[in-house]
């Protein structure tokens, strides 16, 4: 399918609003778009300018703002699973609710893993990548407990040499340059603050350099956002094309605070580049047609 595909994400949260939004504000060709969602859905939540293309996804509940219930779950696993049947030549998706999925049944821990179950072949792992105009950041573990991180030096290896081969082959970055965030405060001092960076992080770094790959030590991750941080706000080119952050709120809590609104969430390491805005359904203001679609415009784009 020669489109971008976009999926509505949860009947009750914000995505069928900003999806709306923000394809008015684009104002792109209808050839180029292929909605995933329901004609109810859409109709409760405003008006688009163009007749894109839309591919119906049975909903007969009633849409109930700001509620987590297992057929909304339902109805975005099903969105997921259709988008993938599709191949197009992206996908952009709306956000859902874990807990919606979890009801109907779906076990995944987000978007990222219902995708690479469907589009993964040939050993392929999906990784989440964060990016704000230059400023991206990779997460070497996504949706877990801090508790329930297990790092590796293999699973550091094969994700920075995934990384990699996405910024030369999609992104057109030769001999990309990645920072890499030390897993404990300050890098662990030593061993002194932990031994991740001694046992885990700094012999994955020695074998990826003696690959080629152009990555530092672990640096303190607490000061190691601060030229990244400048640079997007200046507009200025940063020196490293992406941050590697070890878990979660590490590379997140930086790249949000810069660019809330503006941060798009991409997944890579699979045949279709997958972008979405970095926030969540908002079900506090679902229904009250005040949702902002920045981030939802810049996921379009970026997939554009």
């Amino acid at each position: 399918m020669n489109k971008i595909a976009i999926t509505t994400g949860d009947p009750n949260g914000i995505g069928a609003e900003i999806t709306i939004k923000a394809l008015n504000q684009l104002n792109l060709p209808t050839e180029k778009v292929v909605i995933i969602s329901n004609k109810k859905i859409l109709d409760y939540y405003g008006k688009l300018d163009k007749k894109y293309e839309i591919i119906e996804i049975p909903y007969a509940a009633e849409i109930k703002p700001g509620e987590i219930t297992k057929e909304a779950g339902e109805f975005s696993f099903q969105t997921l699973k259709k988008v993938c049947e599709l191949k197009p030549d992206a996908i952009v998706t709306a956000p859902v609710a874990k807990n919606a999925l979890h009801l109907s049944g779906h076990i995944f821990n987000g978007q990222t893993e219902v995708l690479q179950h469907f589009l993964a072949h040939d050993n392929q792992l999906a990784e989440m990548l964060f990016a704000a105009k230059n400023f991206r950041v990779l997460l070497l573990t996504r949706h877990c407990a801090l508790k329930d991180i297990n790092l590796t030096k293999e699973i550091v290896k094969t994700k920075v040499q995934n990384l990699v081969k996405t910024f030369e082959t999609q992104f057109k970055i030769q001999n990309p340059k990645f920072a890499l965030c030390g897993f404990n405060p300050h890098s662990g001092e030593d061993g002194i603050l932990g031994n991740e960076e001694i046992e885990i992080l700094i012999p994955a770094v020695k074998e990826l350099q003696n690959e080629g790959v152009n990555i530092t030590m672990p640096l303190p991750a607490d000061t190691l956002f601060v030229k990244a941080a400048k640079h997007y706000q200046n507009g200025t080119q940063d020196e490293f094309d992406c941050y590697i952050a070890n878990y979660h709120d590490q590379g997140l809590i930086p790249i949000k605070t810069v660019a809330a609104d503006k941060t798009v969430n991409i997944t890579i390491g699979l045949d279709i580049i997958r972008t979405s805005p970095g926030h969540g359904t908002a079900f506090d203001i679902a229904g009250k047609n005040i949702a902002d679609p920045s981030g939802m415009i810049e996921a379009i784009k970026y997939a554009l």
